[in-house]
């Protein structure tokens, strides 16, 4: 398995993926790639419904799977609000590619276990693994992630919502010679492969867990200690100033995954909006479901706290895998994060190479961000989520995180 990866900012799509072609060429060698990834900003839209083509004539024994994108990762760097494209190679042995083209109708139910697996061939051994490209405004994410992994529960799935558009129907979907602008397009990646992943959600707790003692949906009524409304402003008497000051702003309730946990601690929640307050009856509006006796915790985040949390991560991923390597990676950032948060270009770029290694790593900046939290997969946002591949081993599993 070998995997290359480039960006082009040349004034012309033609250009830049020739550019950036050879740049592949260069790392690969003679080796043809199966899979080529790219993601390209709205600068090069005129020439959207040409780029299958052009990549086809350059790289004719790959299957293209892409979108547009807000900012593209690349040869080591991210490129944000301007020109830019970014093109990520694979040679993938003994590893079978399949096309997905879900359209924005007509996807399975999430319960539908045989149309989910009808999408992919059936029965596969091992559960394939997905990478997951959906338009923001046309795919019902949450009805993607939960029917693939009712389908496929040992396979990882990581992705991005593509990001550049303006509107519905102004995003563009790439996968083999098609372009689309909506559904979801992707692939499933089965044989010898292992998918590793791991999601920086970027945020610390505050306070200590609470229990959601009566809820409704999203709304939570009560917790430990009372409403939640009561039980935030006596933490907020708590806090430091900064603190203080990141909870007008940055403040967000993480929702437990794992009820067997007895400890709970950073990274063990699912970072979600806080969407309202309700002052006179001191719930809590979030989004997402809440189940009583679920333990949940108020979370801030900024650029501090996002950045020891990505290293922290990764660190623990190149402890826990030892001599086992990623061969290649994709990086789905929020374009939320990036220089908008840390104030410099290719900051999680850089983390990563360097706790990481010289691991080719493509990716773009998303408008929502596609990976597992407690043996689940969710769409996040703020996040950076990592899909990291190598050859599978005898008993190997993924590692998620």
């Amino acid at each position: 398995m070998r995997w290359a990866t480039a960006i082009s900012e040349r004034p012309t799509l033609d250009a830049a993926v020739e550019d950036a072609v050879v740049a592949l060429r260069a790392e690969l060698g003679a080796e043809e790639p199966d899979l080529v990834l790219c993601f390209v900003s709205s600068h090069y839209r005129a020439g959207f419904a040409t780029l299958p083509q052009l990549v086809r004539r350059l790289l004719p024994e790959a299957l293209l799977l892409g979108c547009s994108a807000g900012g593209v990762v690349g040869g080591g760097r991210e490129v944000e609000q301007r020109r830019a494209l970014s093109l990520t190679a694979a040679v993938l042995p003994g590893v079978s590619v399949r096309a997905l083209d879900l359209p924005a109708e007509g996807m399975p139910e999430e319960d539908d276990i045989a149309g989910w697996r009808m999408l992919v061939g059936g029965e596969v051994e091992p559960q394939p693994h997905f990478i997951l490209l959906p338009d923001p405004f046309s795919c019902d994410i949450d009805q993607l992630c939960v029917g693939l992994d009712r389908a496929f529960p040992d396979g990882c799935k990581i992705g991005g919502l593509c990001s550049g558009g303006r509107g519905p129907g102004d995003g563009a979907l790439f996968i083999g010679e098609a372009v689309r602008a909506s559904g979801c397009v992707g692939v499933a990646l089965s044989g010898n492969i292992v998918l590793d992943t791991i999601v920086a959600q970027g945020c610390r707790p505050i306070g200590t867990p609470l229990v959601v003692t009566r809820c409704h949906d999203n709304i939570i009524e009560e917790v430990t200690g009372g409403p939640p409304v009561k039980v935030l402003r006596e933490l907020y008497e708590t806090l430091p100033a900064l603190d203080r000051q990141l909870m007008h702003h940055s403040l967000f309730l993480g929702i437990e995954m794992r009820s067997n946990q007895v400890e709970l601690h950073q990274g063990d929640f699912l970072i979600r909006n806080i969407l309202g307050l309700d002052p006179h009856r001191g719930a809590l509006v979030v989004g997402a479901r809440v189940q009583p006796w679920q333990a949940v915790q108020f979370h801030l985040r900024d650029a501090r706290t996002s950045a020891e949390d990505l290293e922290q991560r990764l660190v623990q991923y190149r402890e826990t895998m030892g001599s086992r390597r990623p061969r290649g990676a994709l990086l789905f950032s929020c374009l939320g994060r990036g220089e908008h948060l840390y104030g410099r270009p290719n900051h999680d770029s850089e983390v990563f190479q360097r706790l990481i290694g010289p691991v080719p790593l493509g990716g773009f900046f998303c408008s929502g961000e596609i990976g597992p939290v407690g043996g689940s997969t969710f769409v996040h946002g703020y996040t950076s989520a990592f899909g990291l591949f190598r050859e599978r081993h005898e008993g190997d599993v993924p590692r998620t995180g």
